[in-house]
């Protein structure tokens, strides 16, 4: 083995982890579609449809966006009338995000999505259980390191 092969795209973690997400991103394009949202504006509802309201700190630390991603993202989603942004009045540097009725009523149109990606992505509820954790595992171990 050479020196080299630690730099052949077959040996990185990083290649599949990328390519996946890319691919898998892509085969929910036409089931997001069908409910007018982007992949990013589905996981922020989806995060709104859980809690309600947070703040856009709280909301980004969520979905592991920063805030110059959150803030074009949460201006489109509240032009689409999903949800609303306002000022804490607890906090007035925090801003809150909340959903809207409307955004409520949208998370019925995408009861099915999930099922529906699953039907693309073969794999067993056991290797489906055994990847999740080992992706989850690698990100709270990231976060770990990046604290040290």
């Amino acid at each position: 083995m050479s020196d080299y092969d630690a730099l052949k795209l077959e040996n990185q973690l990083c290649f599949p982890l990328y390519a996946c997400a890319k691919e898998i991103t892509r085969r929910y394009k036409p089931f997001l579609d069908r409910i007018g949202l982007t992949y990013t504006q589905y996981i922020t509802m989806m995060v709104l449809w859980e809690k309600g309201e947070l703040s856009v700190k709280e909301l980004g630390e969520s979905l592991y966006l920063d805030s110059g991603t959150l803030t074009p993202l949460l201006k489109r989603l509240e032009q689409k009338g999903l949800l609303t942004r306002k000022r804490s009045e607890r906090d007035e540097r925090s801003l809150e995000v909340r959903i809207t009725k409307e955004g409520t009523k949208l998370r019925d149109l995408a009861l099915t999505i999930p099922r529906d990606m699953g039907d693309c992505i073969k794999l067993t509820r056991e290797e489906f259980r055994t990847l999740y954790s080992l992706l989850y595992k690698t990100l709270y171990s990231i976060e770990n390191s990046m604290e040290d």
